[in-house]
């Protein structure tokens, strides 16, 4: 795994996984192998997160090596983010909700013995133990593993999936509030009412080539219940007309301007908006803030190599840059929250990708091979 925070770096990942390793993708991605090995998967969402590489690239660059029937798993993996971003984007609320109960739960287990040893990896379960160290020192973890951790969290451990969720959210690299919320709703049965996940002893010594012993989980547990349903709520998607000579905003979730649908206006200056804990619901960890303090100074430095001028902000001077502002859509999440908690009004601009792919979130799983292909047909035209 090479997390440098580069543009660089990124391409250098894909590059070599297209053509090393993409060919087996289907049949190995399931496999945690450990930290040491993972040529079976891309490890590329800590980039796609934060938009150094998106998801067209990605799937153009896939393509050329291999047919769409022979890239179909993988490319529908790249775009599930951009599935759970609109499924989120049609029903905000989902985020907000989770915010609150995660702040009454927060400090209800402040102190409680079971949460304070799973966040410290000293249960009696020694592969949770040590996906614990794992994430604390990669700031990674393979899918299927965060499926089996989450899990083990709440069925095993029995603690709130809202717990787990903040505490992947300190630590992961690739964190957003879609893909990392949403995936801890499924696995707890709250997400798909009455469908959750449960993990296995047999299938994580099978998917892990029988690196752990002492795994004694809880196998029967029924699903949560949440009595919570959630409407999609209207949204209008659709670009303003006057984009040239605005002052762009730029989050850290689209972090590649010289690649996005928006790269040949002219923008007055480039406001490139950094984050602190300080303005977040959930602190991040140190290595994850800084991670993104240099992925945003890498975008800052090819900004200015094209002659455009470019400047880091702290979001809370957003205010003092006066009129004309024009930003790249942040999404729901922490910065869209701190926009609208201090009634920040700006005009967003949407990805083609994402005005086309989030109307079809409102429906269920079982649609997304349509969509994936639809998908596909619009945006590699």
């Amino acid at each position: 795994m090479n997390f440098e925070p580069s543009r660089k770096t990124a391409l250098k990942n894909l590059d070599k996984f297209i053509e090393s390793n993409l060919s087996e993708y289907s049949r190995l991605r399931n496999f945690d192998f450990g930290p040491d090995k993972r040529d079976n998967v891309s490890c590329l969402s800590p980039f796609v997160t934060h938009g150094v590489l998106n998801e067209i690239e990605i799937i153009k660059k896939s393509l050329a090596k291999f047919s769409f029937s022979k890239n179909e798993k993988f490319i529908q993996e790249v775009l599930w983010r951009t599935y759970w971003k609109g499924w989120l984007e049609l029903r905000p609320n989902v985020w907000t909700d989770y915010l609150v109960s995660l702040k009454s739960i927060r400090e209800k287990f402040r102190v409680n013995k079971e949460y304070l040893n799973a966040i410290e990896g000293n249960t009696n379960i020694e592969c949770f133990n040590e996906w614990v160290k794992e994430l604390k020192e990669n700031n990674y973890l393979h899918n299927h593993t965060r499926m089996w951790f989450a899990s083990i969290w709440i069925f095993t451990l029995d603690l709130p999936w809202q717990l787990g969720a903040e505490f992947f959210m300190q630590h992961l690299y690739d964190g957003d509030a879609a893909s990392n919320t949403l995936g801890w709703r499924w696995v707890a049965g709250v997400q798909t009412q009455g469908k959750h996940y449960l993990a296995t002893e047999w299938n994580i010594k099978k998917f892990t080539n029988n690196r752990f012993n002492n795994i004694k989980l809880n196998e029967n547990s029924p699903p949560k219940v949440s009595e919570k349903t959630y409407s999609i709520v209207k949204q209008n998607f659709t670009n303003p007309q006057d984009i040239d000579q605005n002052n762009l905003l730029v989050f850290e979730n689209n972090l590649s301007f010289e690649t996005t649908d928006f790269k040949d206006f002219k923008f007055k200056k480039i406001y490139l908006i950094s984050n602190k804990n300080e303005n977040r619901s959930i602190k991040l960890s140190k290595r994850v803030i800084e991670f993104k303090s240099h992925l945003i100074k890498d975008q800052e430095q090819r900004i200015k190599d094209q002659s455009i001028d470019c400047e880091i902000i702290d979001v809370s001077e957003v205010k003092k840059i006066g009129e004309n502002i024009i930003s790249l859509y942040p999404a729901v999440g922490e910065n869209l929250d701190y926009l609208n908690s201090n009634n920040i009004k700006l005009n967003f601009l949407y990805r083609k990708l994402d005005q086309y792919s989030w109307q079809y979130c409102n429906k269920g799983f079982l649609i997304l091979k349509i969509i994936f292909q639809k998908l596909l047909q619009c945006s590699l035209r």
